[in-house]
């Protein structure tokens, strides 16, 4: 398997995720991101901390199912994606995720 560098990890932070339990996760400082599943806890944190300059006190990670997708008569399908909820420290925030 590749060898994963620092900057090729920023890329493979997909997107964050928004719901109404992953609001409910704010309130405690946590936020919710989709990865890609090479990425380990310490390529997160490091990735975490560099984009959005804050602390990471601790990282929960999930694998998510494979989901099916139908394509004409054939079933293909979606991508995977690995879920993390990063906690930061308490006086740190993550502007990307206010409601205000």
């Amino acid at each position: 398997m590749a060898r994963i560098t620092f900057s090729s990890s920023i890329d493979l932070i997909k997107c964050p995720v928004i719901t109404i339990k992953t609001n409910l996760l704010l309130e405690n400082n946590q936020y919710t991101f989709l990865v890609d599943p090479k990425l380990t806890k310490v390529n997160v944190k490091q990735a975490i901390e560099f984009l959005f300059n804050v602390n990471v006190i601790k990282i929960n990670s999930c694998n998510l199912p494979k989901k099916k997708r139908r394509m004409g008569k054939s079933i293909g399908f979606r991508p995977r994606y690995k879920k993390v909820i990063v906690k930061l420290a308490k006086d740190n925030k993550i502007d990307l995720f206010s409601t205000n």
